[in-house]
């Protein structure tokens, strides 16, 4: 009894620490919506209040009516699913191949691509834009596309799901059945390595979709900016900064994000817990 008395206590005390944790993280969420709603006298006003007296929708209209935000997160989205397309496909493929087939030199190929993933993004800044010059894709979506899609991570993460979730023994009655190695991979491998798949699309989407260095050093021309970095031009003027408009366009961009975790919400858990134990 004192045992299912000392678990209650430890669940409840659980709950309470998460429920604080939660609010923590919802309060920069919360402010920032909060400030969507505020006219531009009310930023500059000596008393602060939880919600404003008068809440507008104007900073919204200024936003899709005075700037390119449709433009921006247009961009922002087309860049981001071709990323999640193409990164899915070569991190399925190059990490199943890496579990699933026994070839030369594999283990020094495989521990080379992983040892890539220690290196910091800045230190090859300049080797991938000389690239990038070179290929003439300066100015281009196909340079905010191809780096982000092939990730290191990617085919490590879908390596170590396909070796601890994916029963081997399926390729051996698929090849008896009389498929091909192509349709093994696409009508038996990709189905069940769904859920490791769903969060590597999370993490392909959100790390396209939040970058900012690299579309600012790629990108010239304002028709091709994505939303960061359209959202930055808004910092142009100093003297005259709308912090509503800001906030607004700051709100709609996480939409998207938060739209994404929870349709991809029962895989994402899947993909987390499904390779945490073998069997």
């Amino acid at each position: 009894m004192a045992i299912q008395r000392s678990d209650r206590w430890i669940r409840v005390a659980l709950l309470v620490f998460l429920s604080i944790l939660a609010v923590l993280v919802l309060i920069p969420f919360y402010w920032m919506f909060v400030n969507s709603l505020k006219a531009q006298g009310d930023f500059y006003s000596a008393t602060s209040t939880l919600f404003p007296a008068n809440p507008t929708l104007a900073n919204y209209k200024e936003l899709l009516t005075d700037t390119h935000y449709g433009l921006w997160i247009g961009n922002s989205f087309l860049i981001s699913l071709l990323v999640v397309l193409i990164g899915l496909f070569i991190c399925a493929a190059s990490g199943f191949a890496f579990a699933a087939y026994d070839f030369k030199f594999r283990s020094l190929i495989f521990w080379t691509v992983l040892g890539t993933v220690a290196i910091p993004d800045i230190v090859t800044i300049i080797p991938v834009f000389n690239i990038m010059v070179k290929l003439g894709l300066i100015d281009s979506y196909a340079s905010l596309v191809l780096p982000f899609a092939v990730s290191m991570f990617g085919i490590f993460l879908v390596k170590q799901f396909v070796e601890t979730s994916f029963p081997m023994e399926l390729l051996e009655s698929a090849r008896i059945d009389g498929l091909s190695e192509y349709g093994i991979f696409f009508r038996v491998v990709l189905p069940l390595i769904r859920p490791g798949l769903a969060v590597l699309g999370i993490f392909l989407w959100m790390s396209s979709w939040s970058s900012y260095f690299w579309p600012l050093i790629m990108i010239r021309s304002e028709v091709k900016m994505t939303l960061p970095l359209g959202l930055a031009t808004l910092y142009a003027n100093p003297w005259d900064l709308k912090y509503g408009v800001l906030m607004a366009g700051n709100v709609l961009a996480t939409v998207p994000i938060i739209l994404l975790y929870l349709l991809a919400q029962r895989q994402f858990i899947e993909g987390l817990t499904g390779g945490a134990v073998k069997g």
